[in-house]
């Protein structure tokens, strides 16, 4: 049987509602389900969404008293989406929130009336969940990181770091619809810097060991992952695996570096979750998702580790040092 699990997550400060709905039922409380690739449990959830979370518990969102949260897992697994998005139908939410673009798909497809708001998706107009940036149409709204462009950036930036740098290996799950966009990007932009790209397919843990073992045959000296949710879910094995193949690498999420890796290029996302919260606010006040635009990120961070870079013998050029918003020494 599969397994479902739900966790309760918020606490803060009560709050007036305004919603007419809610005046003629002052018992009632508005419903929120929480749809993520990251594994949860009855009694926790992964700590990168503290600050949407936080974003709704400051707005006076408390779960149990002002706001009923349902947190939905797929544990890993893309294919469990339809299953949690009617599960999420069955409890009547006023509102949905999700965290990739499979989540939003498979939202998107179970109801066209239930407001939707995606915390930080790669590319909603290339995926097709909405019609535009400035003007999302539909049911369906939140924020973006604009994977593609960003993906390029990152390849730039690695070949900046080791000019010498000529064969990358690349990890994307390429059963996420944003990741085929992303390398897309890498090999239009790849012969301009004279880098020719290995793309291997992580579909889970049992594929980063062979991933490596091709790129080593391929003789890559350098690693690149894209922004899909399993990546990140597998970052230590990942950079565990990078270090001892002595490859520089460059990574989506600020928090690989933080961790240990060599470097990141990222947008603010928590700042994107904390604004996604407020567009939890605005919908359950009143607002339609077709008239709130997507925000994208206003501030892109470069991390760069010196301890990861002393531990594969390799010195960063004090020119992108300079530029580095955050060294770790």
């Amino acid at each position: 049987m599969r397994r479902r699990e739900f966790i309760t997550i918020l606490g803060g400060t009560a709050v007036a509602w305004p919603l007419g709905a809610l005046a003629q039922q002052p018992n009632k409380i508005p419903r929120l389900c929480f749809l993520t690739f990251d594994p949860g449990t009855l009694h926790s959830r992964t700590a990168r969404f503290d600050p949407f979370f936080d974003g709704l518990r400051e707005l006076g969102y408390i779960d149990g008293q002002t706001i009923s949260i349902d947190y939905l897992s797929a544990e890993g697994s893309d294919e469990r989406f339809p299953d949690l998005v009617s599960e999420c139908l069955r409890r009547n939410p006023d509102i949905i929130a999700v965290s990739t673009t499979p989540a939003a798909q498979a939202a998107k497809r179970g109801t066209r009336t239930v407001p939707i708001v995606f915390t930080a998706l790669g590319d909603p107009v290339g995926t097709g969940i909405v019609e535009s940036l400035a003007k999302p149409g539909g049911n369906v709204t939140g924020m973006s990181i604009m994977a593609p462009d960003i993906t390029v950036k990152r390849l730039e930036l690695l070949k900046e770091a080791v000019p010498g740098i000529s064969r990358v290996l690349v990890l994307s799950y390429l059963a996420d619809p944003i990741a085929p966009l992303q390398v897309a990007a890498l090999d239009k932009a790849a012969p301009s810097l004279g880098v020719t790209i290995f793309v291997r397919d992580i579909r889970s843990e049992t594929d980063l060991r062979p991933a490596f073992d091709a790129g080593a045959r391929e003789r890559v000296d350098g690693l690149l992952t894209t922004a899909e949710s399993v990546l990140f879910v597998h970052r230590v094995q990942i950079r565990e695996l990078a270090t001892r193949l002595k490859l520089p690498a460059i990574y989506p999420f600020a928090l690989q570096v933080t961790d240990g890796g060599l470097m990141a290029y990222d947008a603010n996302i928590p700042d994107l979750y904390r604004n996604a919260s407020l567009y939890v606010d605005k919908i359950l006040k009143g607002a339609k998702p077709s008239e709130l635009p997507i925000q994208q990120p206003t501030k892109l961070t470069l991390i760069i580790n010196l301890k990861a870079a002393n531990a594969i013998g390799l010195t960063i050029p004090p020119s992108l040092l300079a530029r580095a918003d955050k060294v770790i020494e």
